[in-house]
């Protein structure tokens, strides 16, 4: 039998060890940054065209500070939190099941959406949270069966991460084996730009 001050002793390690998982998930990655490589000027997705002529003051923003965000444990919290709070609040739904029409971007206020309504969602909410839009980029890129998907792409000094509504977990956008096609532009919400070396370096990794 265990005595009690042994007892008190094997409690107290698993109470220490646990906080440290919990820290550990909480903390902020450290890791070398490795951004995106984006080209010039693109085309916009006729979604986002159509979004924009519905809301025009959300496509003329030019953010005054374009450097990427700084990579702190409260913002991997925020960025953590976000993507579990939207993921789990919206109902994965076509936009012809919703609309009766093909690429409609837009909000989920009616609980419903497709990945494009999830990254709208997202960006507002963190946009409200104080982070600045060149920072949350909508992405449009190619799952490896070719359709098509789009994530937000959050721009940090410690790289680019996805926030993904096919998963809760947050990755560098080089831990996916996704083909990248453009995204927004940082200087100007409503232009795009391409994605050079669209072939992300980790290929075939489990998402």
């Amino acid at each position: 039998m265990i005595s009690f001050s042994a007892a008190r002793i094997v409690h107290m390690t698993i109470g220490i060890a646990a906080g440290l998982v919990v820290s550990a998930l909480a903390a902020a990655p450290v890791v070398a940054a490795h951004p995106m490589a984006t080209g010039g000027l693109t085309s916009q997705p006729i979604g986002h065209y159509d979004f924009c002529k519905a809301n025009p003051a959300e496509c003329s923003i030019r953010p005054g500070n374009l450097a990427p965000a700084t990579m702190t444990d409260a913002l991997w919290r925020k960025l953590t939190s976000v993507t579990a709070k939207v993921n789990a609040a919206v109902k994965p739904m076509s936009d012809l099941d919703t609309y009766g029409k093909d690429e409609v971007w837009a909000y989920p206020d009616k609980g419903v959406g497709d990945c494009e309504d999830y990254v709208l969602e997202k960006r507002r909410e963190l946009n409200r949270m104080g982070m600045s839009l060149a920072d949350l980029l909508i992405t449009v890129l190619r799952k490896p069966d070719g359709e098509g998907h789009a994530v937000l792409t959050v721009r940090t000094d410690k790289g680019d991460y996805l926030l993904d509504n096919l998963t809760d977990k947050v990755r560098q956008w080089d831990e996916t084996d996704y083909i990248f096609l453009k995204r927004q532009a940082i200087d100007n919400t409503g232009r795009w730009v391409s994605i050079r070396d669209a072939q992300p370096l980790l290929v075939g990794a489990v998402q």
